[in-house]
C-alpha cells in the first residue's frame, strides 16, 4: 500500500518506523484527501487523532489501523501556528467529531465546517483563548 500512497500523494513524506508503524507527513492541504483515501478507499479503521504543539508548527496526527495486518498508518498534518485551522473530517464521519472538539478546545485549532464545535471538556467559565496543551499556556 505504501507504493500506492506514494503514487497518489507524491508530496507525502513516508517514514517506516517499524514493521507495524508508518508515518505519512503532509501539509494541511493534503491531509484531508489522504485521510479520506485511507478510510474510504483502503478501508482502514480510524483509531484516534492526537494534537501536538511543536516548536515549528501544530501537528494533528490521524491514526488508522489496518486490522488484518496490525499496521498503524499515521497521517501527520502540519498546521502553521499563525493559521491554526484544519478542515473537519467530522463533517463526513461521525467518529471524528469528538476528538476534533477536544483538539479545538485544548490546542485552539479550529476545525472548519465542524458540525458541533461546542466545548467538550472545559468548564463553562473556562477563559476563551486559553489552550492548556499549547507550549505558551501559563
Amino acid at each position: 500500500m505504501i507504493e500506492e500512497i506514494k503514487m497518489k500523494f507524491p508530496e507525502a513524506e513516508v517514514k517506516i518506523h517499524n514493521d507495524k508503524r508508518i508515518y505519512l507527513t503532509v501539509g494541511r492541504e493534503t491531509s484531508i484527501p489522504l485521510c479520506r483515501y485511507l478510510f474510504e478507499e483502503k478501508g482502514l479503521r480510524f483509531s484516534t487523532a492526537t494534537g501536538i504543539d511543536t516548536r515549528e508548527c501544530f501537528e494533528i496526527l490521524y491514526h488508522f489501523s489496518e486490522d488484518e495486518t496490525g499496521i498503524i498508518y499515521t497521517v501527520k498534518a502540519k498546521i502553521p501556528k499563525d493559521e491554526p485551522w484544519q478542515e473537519s473530517l467530522g463533517q463526513w464521519y461521525p467518529a471524528f467529531k469528538w476528538i476534533e472538539r477536544e483538539i479545538m478546545e485544548l490546542l485552539g485549532i479550529e476545525f472548519k465546517n465542524h458540525p458541533d464545535p461546542r466545548p467538550l471538556l472545559t468548564a463553562e467559565d473556562w477563559p476563551r483563548g486559553k489552550y492548556p496543551l499549547r507550549r505558551d499556556y501559563a
